[in-house]
């Protein structure tokens, strides 16, 4: 009998574990990512996490048309998958918008679930940058389209289902952000999710070594995982992008070098905020970032860019006094003006 007794116990603690387990990979979010680019150039990745908590209808719309699993509607023909669509539509200071699937200009898209569904809950808030919710042309019009914001919008609750936020690439959405833009709030520039899907369980995401050249520093500090106290560790890291922007430079890749030369700046920007900084290291730091705007300013005259050159040519010498290359570069943009 006590054997029976105990071997029941047992087998109800372990139901209980399988119970607890099947609970948590119910609530479990999952990830899905949409990796951009900006007039025909990748940027990066964006990682955001679905709230299937609060609105699972909402997030499986969106999480299904990341992964295309649905192929094709029988009702319209349209691909119900976000690869290949465009952001339509960009409100400096506000959101930026897509998901069109049909029109591609916010007058079209769909969902999985037929052409619109209802609006499932107002109870997440637009409470801050990054959060994802649904674009609609009044209530329950929801499709595909959705839009994230980039700094918080009260406004919008009750009106709006927020169902997910940015986890990672807030950096890429504030890129897009700072895109031109003409009449209707549309890019002057083709801003397309070039690919898109859903990030397995304990599965990176990707953003380390996003273009594959071996840089193991995001482009975007706030995309670390952890944030090491040692100036060291920062100052290293400005180094390597600052190295990775040389040689794509040498290569005359100089979009990709521009590119370097920008995270090398996002990196040595926050040396100064370390405790560790002493006038030795702060007097290391203003002669690189000279030399980082040097380089910069080679890069813009080589792709154009007078009016960029000659600033960071300008703010190159305010940073490292008798910097030879930066009266260069000023001298080759007078140069190219005349």
């Amino acid at each position: 009998m006590e054997g029976d007794t105990k071997a029941a116990a047992a087998a109800a603690a372990e139901e209980e574990e399988e119970a607890a387990a099947a609970a948590a990979g119910a609530a479990r979010n999952p990830r899905c990512y949409l990796d951009v680019s900006i007039d025909g150039d990748m940027e990066g990745r964006i990682v955001v996490e679905l709230d299937v908590s609060v609105a699972p209808r909402t997030a499986e719309n969106f999480r299904a048309l990341c992964t295309g699993e649905k192929g094709v509607s029988a009702a319209t023909g349209a691909t119900l998958h976000y690869k290949g669509s465009c952001i339509h539509r960009i409100v400096k200071g506000f959101m930026v918008q897509g998901g069109d699937i049909t029109a591609g200009d916010g007058t079209g898209g769909e969902s999985i679930y037929g052409l619109n569904f209802e609006d499932e809950n107002f109870v997440l808030k637009h409470e801050r940058k990054g959060m994802l919710s649904m674009a609609n042309a009044g209530p329950n019009t929801n499709g595909s389209q959705f839009f994230i914001t980039t700094t918080r919008t009260p406004h919008l609750d009750g009106k709006h289902v927020v169902f997910g936020r940015v986890i990672k690439g807030m950096g890429v959405v504030r890129s897009m952000e700072h895109t031109t833009v003409i009449e209707a709030d549309r890019p002057t520039t083709d801003i397309l999710i070039v690919d898109c899907g859903e990030l397995p369980e304990g599965a990176s995401d990707g953003v380390v070594n996003f273009f594959k050249d071996g840089d193991m520093y995001p482009d975007w500090p706030n995309d670390l995982d952890e944030k090491p106290a040692d100036i060291s560790w920062w100052m290293n890291a400005v180094q390597s992008a600052k190295s990775f922007g040389n040689e794509n430079f040498k290569k005359q890749d100089f979009k990709t070098a521009l590119k370097k030369y920008r995270k090398a700046m996002r990196y040595l920007d926050l040396c100064w905020e370390k405790e560790e900084i002493d006038e030795e290291k702060s007097s290391a730091l203003r002669k690189t970032k000279s030399i980082i705007l040097t380089n910069s300013s080679a890069c813009k005259l080589k792709l154009g860019d007078l009016k960029g050159a000659l600033l960071d040519a300008d703010f190159a010498l305010r940073e490292g006094e008798g910097n030879p290359k930066a009266f260069f570069r000023q001298g080759q943009v007078s140069v190219s003006v005349t």
